[in-house]
């Protein structure tokens, strides 16, 4: 297949191009800058709401098979602000926006698009066990994530098929949210994250990787909660890392040190998020890495 990527700069989006090429795949990078490389079109996410889009140059892209889309602000590389609160959501709906323009106005229809989306959605929810038919969250981040998936609904409507991957938190050594963690646990300061009771959903980086290639390969449509069959509490995730790297987890971060470190983003944080990805198992994925001992050795060793 002929397969469009944004954000393939990033941590699952440079993963997944190398993926995708090792399985025979042609991929299409599209990119800010002037492209540097024969497999690298420009394009211009930038726009704002209600305003006009942004523009990608179609007449280099030729023919499309399927398209992935993982471009946006990182939640938390930046203090939040009203500010960098906007380009957390522009980023997302607005350049989801101009992709979908672009690609139900070929002829013809790539026939699959997996545009991002994140467990964000579901906000805080203590114990509950969430699947995609669960309610909306209350929070920031879940209004930015029922936009962005929004922003796809035209694609679905023109007949292509839509599937938006709820990403949990996504455990790689070399990158995302676990790599300043780790850190931290090599140095014998990792430890709980709040009260450690909140519910962290996770996923290697390969598991993410290969369930996005399952996502363009199967009939999947729609919210796929996108997680390991096993979510941890934080202390017992923290814990596991901290056995695997032969560290203890004895410090805690208290709440109200987080938030004077972080702002709101803290909240985000500390939330509780306890995902069940059955509908990913029930299309046939496997997981590599299904439990948090299992994650925990792979992530040590690599």
């Amino acid at each position: 297949m002929r397969i469009v990527i944004t954000g393939s700069h990033g941590l699952i989006g440079s993963a997944l191009v190398t993926a995708l090429r090792a399985s025979g795949h042609d991929v299409v990078k599209l990119v800010r800058s002037r492209p540097q490389a024969p497999d690298e079109v420009q394009w211009d996410p930038t726009g704002f709401v209600g305003g006009p889009l942004g523009s990608i140059d179609t007449d280099a892209l030729g023919v499309v098979d399927a398209a992935v889309n993982l471009a946006g602000a990182g939640v938390g590389d930046k203090r939040w602000n009203d500010g960098y609160k906007r380009e957390i959501h522009d980023s997302r709906t607005v350049g989801t926006a101009t992709l979908v323009a672009a690609l139900t106005a070929m002829d013809p229809l790539p026939k699959v698009l997996v545009s991002g989306s994140a467990q964000g959605v579901y906000g805080d929810r203590g114990d509950e066990v969430l699947t995609e038919d669960s309610a909306p969250g209350e929070s920031f981040l879940a209004d930015v994530v029922l936009d962005w998936e929004a922003a796809a609904r035209p694609a679905a409507e023109a007949g292509i098929r839509v599937v938006h991957p709820r990403t949990s938190l996504v455990m790689a050594p070399h990158g995302g949210a676990f790599q300043p963690l780790a850190r931290l646990i090599k140095l014998g300061l990792g430890g709980p994250l709040g009260n450690g009771k909140q519910w962290w959903s996770w996923i290697t980086l390969p598991d993410t990787v290969a369930a996005l290639q399952h996502m363009l390969d199967s009939d999947l449509s729609g919210p796929v909660n996108l997680a390991s069959p096993e979510p941890a509490r934080n202390r017992e995730l923290i814990g596991a890392l901290a056995a695997a790297l032969h560290r203890p987890a004895l410090l805690p971060a208290p709440s109200f040190a987080l938030r004077a470190a972080v702002g709101e983003f803290a909240g985000e944080i500390l939330a509780s998020a306890r995902l069940s990805p059955q509908k990913l198992t029930d299309s046939g994925f496997g997981f590599a890495h299904p439990t948090v001992e299992s994650a925990a050795r792979w992530f040590a060793d690599s």
